[in-house]
């Protein structure tokens, strides 16, 4: 198995506290209503800590489709949050899993930024296709930026 790792940074306006619970706490509620092509997130398995599983069913040119994430670590204090790809039904065959460590930390006036670390995890010698990395990275950073503008568009959310 070969591991690959990429880095990202992304800043906000919205403060790291109201964004974490956005993007962590909220993000099952939130992402249906910021994102049209998301029909429901809904747990698998487990209870919402580490080891749970979550099931995002996105609606893409009239094809359903679902991925699978498992929450790998949260840690509310240190706004740190990992979970892990591992599977769907257009999961890449040569990946068994690709894991993103998240952090939030202070960012420009009181804004956050956001600290990525992503590793795909390949099966046998397998190199992560270019294309699929930046497709990855462009619908990772449209989730986001969805969650933070839902956050921005609503002064009553807290």
């Amino acid at each position: 198995m070969g591991v690959f790792t990429f880095e990202d940074e992304t800043t906000s306006p919205v403060a790291p506290a109201k964004l974490f619970k956005a993007l962590v706490k909220d993000a099952d509620e939130i992402l249906p209503k910021a994102v049209d092509a998301i029909q429901s997130v809904e747990t698998v398995e487990g209870n919402g800590g580490p080891g749970t599983i979550k099931k995002l069913t996105v609606n893409e040119g009239g094809k359903s489709n679902y991925v699978l994430n498992k929450i790998e670590a949260i840690d509310e204090a240190n706004l740190v949050y990992n979970y892990s790809l591992v599977g769907g039904s257009e999961f890449p065959e040569n990946v068994e899993k690709i894991t993103f460590e998240s952090k939030l930390v202070d960012g420009p006036n009181g804004g956050s930024i956001g600290k990525l670390k992503v590793k795909y995890h390949s099966k046998g010698n397998a190199e992560p296709n270019e294309a699929e990395v930046k497709e990855g990275k462009a619908r990772g950073d449209a989730l986001f930026k969805a969650i933070e503008g839902y956050v921005l568009n609503h002064p009553e959310y807290n």
